[in-house]
């Protein structure tokens, strides 16, 4: 089982996510390269909410595919161009992510390889077996 720290001794999170996860021995990982809100049509929405959810739709699929799910992610790093899509990012992410929520970082970056490209996030699960 894994374990979410968040101890009182330091400052509690500024939103939603653990300070750390302890990962047991014996559980497999899954560490994903970052993920881009693009559809598999090559369509690119234009709000970074809608990125976001296409982002974590794509994890969801690596997850299946590694027999894993959502409850897996320990760590989330996210990447968005600008403070203004930092509530949007947020919003779509916590329709995807449940309590106890992973360790996170979220940068501001100046740009991806695409100029549509608002937000890209990578992750790293670990599941017993």
């Amino acid at each position: 089982m894994l374990t979410h720290l968040t101890p009182e001794t330091i400052r509690a999170p500024f939103a939603r996510y653990s300070h750390g996860v302890v990962i047991p021995q014996g559980h497999r990982l899954l560490v994903c390269s970052g993920q881009l809100g693009i559809a598999t049509d090559d369509a690119i929405p234009g709000t970074v909410e809608e990125q976001t959810a296409l982002c974590f739709e794509a994890v969801g699929a690596l997850l299946r595919a590694a027999e894993m799910e959502l409850a897996d992610i320990v760590r989330i790093n996210a990447y968005v161009t600008g403070r203004e899509h930092l509530a949007g990012y947020m919003a779509a992410r916590d329709r995807f992510i449940k309590s106890p929520p992973p360790a996170s970082t979220l940068m501001i970056v100046s740009g991806f390889a695409r100029e549509a490209f608002l937000v890209e996030i990578e992750v790293m699960a670990a599941k017993e077996g």
